[in-house]
């Protein structure tokens, strides 16, 4: 016999928010891993202790924010929405029952105006990796680092062309001071430094929305206004130690170093071994990493392409004499080194001019053929040889399963394919709280 359902909204019954909670919940999992307690101390100067309204609990509001991140609630406004209604939430941010949610308002004014322009989500989210090393989820041993780029909020049609300063290499400073000591070691006169001279510009394409993203052309990507996320994450558990926001026109390799160095010194590690793509593949990159005894691995990176049939592989380089040999047994000495850092070899254009071969081998007006190799050649060979060794193929293989991993876990269950707001400083916060 079918009866109707009993009307159960109004039933009155005596029971806990500890019991409306599953026992494997994920929010329970985290609240026992981690201890918040800290980010009172960690604001507590950004508050007024003697006038004022009481203000609300600021690790209450760390922890909203959070979930909003972990859950992927894309707006403050669901987020609170999401509260009133989830006994799972209110559990972790010890709310009663019945206890009133605090306005969405309230949420994103403190984010706006308390805490925006501060380190203090830095310093949360370092606080957290300093927890994870005393449970010993940390090695800091092998790192692995990579970027993934955000969809800015800009449309990529809205925008204007500018004659903006094409920004130095990170690397400029310790490339120079190489490059004079080698100048000087062959007999030659280091470059003088034209401190009048005007900067260069070029064309460069800016959101009329978000002037502070970039604008993207990569090759297999999307093309429009992003920023990067770039990410560096532990072997050992795949533990966030870094994460740096930058427009999604700059190159990876650029500010690979200069984090490197700021997290090493932030946790007192030294790691011993890297893992990086093909776009961090760049002579500095190689060069630095061995001055720090870092061994890096990379991803193998497509030599240029040249009209050429024989390839700058087809020339043997011998240490010793410092030469190049040609496929034909010609040889190429040494001329000069360029202000790109950059030893130039090249032939006699009479030895090259009746070469059966010439036509493969150089379209040169002037007859002789150029070779070039970069001051910090031989770092990039070594790299190259630690990544075609075995034990440099399985830890490549690596990046898959703890970078390339964290990343998609952000983008499938944060909703880190999109920026949540404009200017890099706030994409910076949205970057540490996702991580």
């Amino acid at each position: 016999m079918l009866k109707p359902p009993p009307s159960n909204q109004s039933k009155l019954e005596m029971v806990t928010l500890e019991q409306l909670v599953p026992k494997d919940h994920l929010v329970r999992k985290i609240d026992q891993a981690i201890d918040f307690e800290f980010i009172r101390d960690e604001v507590a100067h950004l508050y007024c202790h003697n006038n004022g309204r009481p203000a609300i609990d600021p690790v209450r509001l760390f922890k909203m924010m959070l979930l909003g991140y972990i859950f992927g609630i894309k707006s403050e406004r669901q987020l609170v929405k999401e509260v009133e209604v989830n006994m799972a939430y209110r559990w972790f941010l010890r709310m009663t029952i019945t206890e009133k949610v605090i306005d969405a308002s309230t949420l994103s004014q403190n984010r706006l105006r308390r805490f925006n322009g501060t380190d203090v989500f830095e310093r949360i989210f370092t606080h957290i990796i300093f927890q994870a090393i005393e449970k010993g989820v940390v090695g800091g041993k092998h790192w692995f680092t990579d970027s993934t780029h955000l969809k800015a909020n800009a449309n990529k049609n809205k925008a204007t062309n500018e004659r903006r300063e094409i920004k130095a290499s990170a690397y400029l400073e310790m490339l120079n001071a190489d490059i004079d000591v080698a100048r000087l070691r062959v007999g030659k006169k280091p470059f003088e430094v034209k401190e009048d001279a005007e900067p260069k510009l070029k064309n460069t394409k800016v959101s009329r929305t978000d002037a502070e993203s970039g604008f993207m052309t990569r090759n297999n990507k999307p093309q429009g206004f992003f920023y990067l996320d770039h990410r560096t994450v532990d072997g050992k558990c795949g533990i966030i130690l870094d994460t740096f926001v930058t427009p999604g026109n700059v190159n990876d390799s650029q500010p690979y170093i200069r984090r490197l160095d700021a997290t090493a010194k932030r946790l007192g590690f030294k790691p011993k071994q890297v893992g990086l793509d093909a776009g961090y593949f760049t002579a500095p990159v190689a060069e630095s990493l061995e001055r720090r005894e870092i061994a890096g691995v990379f991803g193998y990176r497509r030599p240029p392409r040249t009209k050429n049939s024989y390839k700058k592989s087809k020339f043997n380089y011998d240490v010793n004499t410092d030469t190049y040999r040609c496929p034909q047994g010609e040889t190429l000495i040494f001329r000069t080194i360029s202000r790109d850092g950059y030893r130039s070899y090249s032939t006699y254009a009479s030895t090259c001019l009746n070469c059966l071969a010439r036509s493969n081998c150089t379209k040169s007006q002037t007859g002789a053929k150029v070779i070039t190799r970069h001051l910090y050649a031989d770092a990039i060979d070594r790299a190259n040889t630690r990544r075609l060794s075995e034990q440099g193929k399985v830890f490549y293989k690596r990046r898959a399963e703890t970078v390339e991993r964290s990343f998609a876990d952000a983008k499938q269950h944060h909703n880190h394919r999109y920026t949540r707001f404009r200017g890099v400083t706030k994409v910076q916060i949205q970057c540490f709280l996702a991580a």
